[in-house]
Formats: structure tokens, sequence, C-alpha cells
């Protein structure tokens, strides 16, 4: 065998050997790497960049809310068979916005006051632009009334989702507006976004709330 042939040889074994153990040192090393999360699918990047990726179906924040409606009524419950008479509500008027989600609790602006009938107003102009039709406006209308008289400072006592659209968390809401804690239009505009992302329709939600006690 000449020597050129036997140096050849030698590179193509270096080349061989030394590209196996580059693969098996990556695979050793990919193996041991932390795991990352999974890239979003398009249809999930899309609904994210719109505002509406809270509406997806969210198992864990259902349970929470089912076990909010359970709670409450047990305590309705032991009210009634009690005698007592208190008047007792499942949500509470909050003096400061709730913080969440890399926001801080907040004041809300000084002299201001819930308005129901003035949220109203502005839910009822906004139906249209959010691609319902003036038939829904009822079921809307009932349907945030029983989830917290359409006071954007309302707060469940149990579950302690926020404002008028009663979102869980209410840091939820901040895909709307960054004002989320303390204006109505925002949390408004989030409700329906969530609305029709979840159930079609304002009385696709007041018929799913009316059988489960939530939406």
């Amino acid at each position: 065998m000449s020597p050129k042939r036997v140096i050849g040889i030698g590179l193509a074994a270096v080349v061989v050997l030394g590209g196996g153990g580059y693969t098996a040192f990556r695979a050793v090393e990919n193996a041991n790497a932390p795991k990352t999360a999974e890239p979003l699918s398009l249809p999930e990047m899309g609904a994210l960049a719109g505002g509406d990726f809270s509406a997806a179906a969210d198992p864990k924040t259902d349970a929470l809310k089912e076990a909010a409606v359970q709670a409450y009524r047990a305590d309705k419950l032991k009210d009634a068979r009690s005698g007592a008479k208190t008047g007792f509500d499942w949500v509470e008027v909050k003096k400061k916005a709730p913080g969440g989600n890399g926001f801080p609790p907040a004041n809300f602006p000084p002299g201001s006051t819930p308005s129901p009938g003035s949220n109203k107003a502005i839910a009822r102009s906004m139906l249209a632009s959010a691609g319902f039709g003036a038939d829904q406006w009822g079921c809307l209308e009932r349907l945030w009334q029983k989830e917290s008289g359409w006071n954007e400072r309302a707060m469940n006592r149990y579950s302690g989702a926020y404002g008028i659209p009663q979102s869980l968390p209410g840091s939820k809401m901040a895909s709307a507006g960054p004002n989320w804690q303390t204006d109505a239009a925002t949390q408004i505009k989030w409700g329906l976004g969530y609305i029709k992302g979840r159930y079609g329709t304002p009385c696709g939600a007041w018929g799913h709330s009316q059988s489960t006690g939530w939406y």
C-alpha cells in the first residue's frame, strides 16, 4: 500500500470517527438540555395577535368558576336555613383595582364612581362592531347584570374574577388595553371578544350561564 493511500485512509477515518463522535456528543447534549415549550400554532398566533387568545377553553379556570358557584350556593343555603337576611351577594365592589400579571394594584380616578347605566350604553354601542345584532342585547344585559351588576369595580368573592365581564384572572383583559383595571370600555371590549370567541353570541353565553351558573 502506497504512503499516499495510507494517509488518505487515515484522513477518512478521522472524518468519519470525528463526525460520528460529534454527532453522538450533540445527541447527548440535546437529550440533557432543558425542554422548551412547543411553539404556538399559526391559529394560536393569530388569536393571540387579535387579542382573543384568552377566549380559548381553559379547564382549570372553568373548574374555579364552577367551584365559586358551588361555594356561593352553599353559603346561600346556609343563610336560608339560619333565617339570616344579610343581602349577601357574590361580588364585592373594590376600593382599589387588583393587580396581576405584572400590573400593580391601581387607584381609581379621583372622584369617579361606577355608572351601570353609562356602562350599558357603551356596551350597546359596541355590539355591532363586535359582530352582534341588536337582538343580542337582552342576553348581554342580563348576563353581565348577573355577573357584576355592570360595575367595573366588581370582584367575585370566591373566584377573584374581576370587572364587568368578570374576567378570571382580571389581567386577561390587558389584551384589550392597559387600563383594564379601571376603564369600563376596555373591560367591555375584552368581554365581547371573549363571548364571541368562546360562545359565539351573548345569547350563547347567557344560555351556558343559565345552565351552569358561570360562563
